[in-house]
C-alpha cells in the first residue's frame, strides 16, 4: 500500500477529527462535548485535535459548514420561483423542510449556533454583517425577478428574520407553530410595501487613485456557484473584511451592467472565524439553489481568501477584519484603487 504524503495524512486526520466531532456535537450538544472525547472517537491524539482546529468552537463550526456543503450540494429546486413571493415561498418550504424535530436523532447538532455566536464578540460582530450580505445576496436576486418593484433587500431581512426565528422556536419548544404558516408569511412579505431605496451616492466615499499595476490574480473559487472564480476580466475587485461584509452591495450597485463584480472576504482571525464564513457562504448558495433560477442570481463572485492571497495581488498586504479595499481592472491591469468606506463605490464608479 503506497505511503500517504504529509498534505494527505493531514487531509485524512482532519476527515476523521470532522466525523468524530459530529457525532460527538450530535450526542452531547456543544457544550457538554469534549475534545479528548472527539480525539479518543477519532482515535488520534488531543494535540491532532488541536493541529488542525484552534478550538472546539472552531470545529463546530467546521462541522455545521460540512453539512451545510452537503445540503447545499442536493439538486436545485426544478420549479424555483419566478415571483418575488414565490422565490420566498421556495426558500422558506426548503428552510422548514430542515427545522429539527424532537424525535430526530440529529435535531441537537445544530441548537447551540445561535448562543455560541452571542457569546463572543470576536463572532457575534462577522456574523452580524454575513447575514446582512446574505440578506443583499437574496434581495438583489428578488429584484431581478421584479426588476420594477425596487430594492427588495429589506423584504430578504425580514423573510431571514422570520426563518431564523422559526428554527429558534423548533429547538426550543418543539411542535409550536405551523410550518405551512411560516410558508405563507414569507410568501405575503413582498406585498407589505415596505419603504426600501438604495443612494445614488452612499453618505461617505472614498477617494479613488487611478494606478497602473499588473494584475495577476491567483486561482480561487467562487463559494456562491461552488466552481473556479474567473479573475482574469474587466471589473471590479472588493477585498472586505468580515467586519465590513455589508459594503458588498455598493460593489454591485455602483458597477457598470457589463463588469464583474468580485468579493473576497479576509478575516484578521482565520482559524476561528474562517468555519463560520464558511458555514454562511455554504447555507446561502443553497438558499439561492433552493429559490431562484441559475440565470436570476446576482453578478457577483465570493471568494473565502483565507490566505490572503487574492488581496495581495490586489495590492492589500495586510488584512484585518476592518478591510474595505476595491480595485478596478481592466485589460488586465489594476487602473484605480480606493480604500475605506465607500471604497466599493468608488472604485466601481467612472
Amino acid at each position: 500500500m503506497a505511503r500517504l504524503t504529509r498534505a494527505e495524512a493531514q487531509e485524512l486526520n482532519r476527515a476523521k477529527v470532522l466525523a468524530a466531532a459530529r457525532d460527538e456535537f450530535t450526542e452531547r450538544g456543544f457544550r457538554e462535548a469534549k475534545i479528548d472525547v472527539i480525539a479518543e472517537r477519532a482515535e488520534l491524539t488531543r494535540g491532532a485535535v488541536y493541529s488542525n482546529f484552534p478550538g472546539k468552537r472552531a470545529l463546530y463550526f467546521a462541522v455545521l459548514a460540512e453539512e451545510a456543503e452537503r445540503a447545499a450540494a442536493a439538486p436545485p429546486n426544478a420549479d424555483p420561483g419566478l415571483t418575488p413571493a414565490e422565490a420566498l415561498g421556495a426558500l422558506a418550504r426548503a428552510w422548514v423542510a430542515r427545522l429539527p424535530l424532537a424525535t430526530d436523532p440529529g435535531s441537537r447538532l445544530g441548537v447551540d449556533l445561535g448562543p455560541e455566536i452571542l457569546a463572543d464578540e470576536l463572532t457575534h460582530r462577522p456574523y452580524a454583517q454575513l447575514l446582512r450580505f446574505e440578506a443583499a445576496v437574496l434581495g438583489l436576486a428578488l429584484e431581478r425577478l421584479a426588476p420594477s418593484a425596487g430594492r427588495l433587500v429589506r423584504v430578504a431581512e425580514l423573510a431571514l428574520t422570520t426563518l431564523h426565528g422559526a428554527t429558534g422556536l423548533a429547538a426550543a419548544a418543539p411542535g409550536f407553530g405551523e410550518p405551512f404558516n411560516v410558508v405563507r408569511a414569507c410568501e405575503a412579505l413582498p406585498a407589505l410595501g415596505l419603504a426600501d431605496t438604495w443612494p445614488a451616492v452612499p453618505p461617505i466615499v472614498a477617494h479613488a487613485q487611478p494606478v497602473d499595476e499588473p494584475w495577476v490574480p491567483p486561482a480561487a473559487y467562487d463559494s456562491l456557484r461552488a466552481h473556479p472564480a474567473e479573475l482574469s476580466g474587466d471589473g471590479v475587485v472588493a477585498i472586505l473584511g468580515l467586519h465590513r461584509l455589508s459594503a458588498a452591495e455598493e460593489a454591485v450597485r455602483s458597477a457598470p451592467p457589463n463588469a464583474t463584480v468580485t468579493v473576497a472576504v479576509v478575516t484578521g482571525a482565520a482559524p476561528e472565524l474562517a468555519p463560520l464564513t464558511h458555514l454562511a457562504l455554504a447555507d446561502l448558495r443553497g438558499h439561492l439553489r433552493q429559490a431562484f433560477p441559475a440565470s436570476t442570481w446576482p453578478r457577483l463572485q465570493v471568494l473565502r481568501d483565507d490566505t490572503g492571497a487574492v488581496a495581495s495581488a490586489a495590492g492589500v498586504s495586510a488584512v484585518s477584519d476592518a478591510t474595505e479595499t476595491a480595485v478596478r481592472i481592466a485589460s488586465g491591469r489594476v487602473v484605480r484603487r480606493a480604500e475605506g468606506f465607500g471604497a466599493c463605490h468608488a472604485a466601481a464608479t467612472h
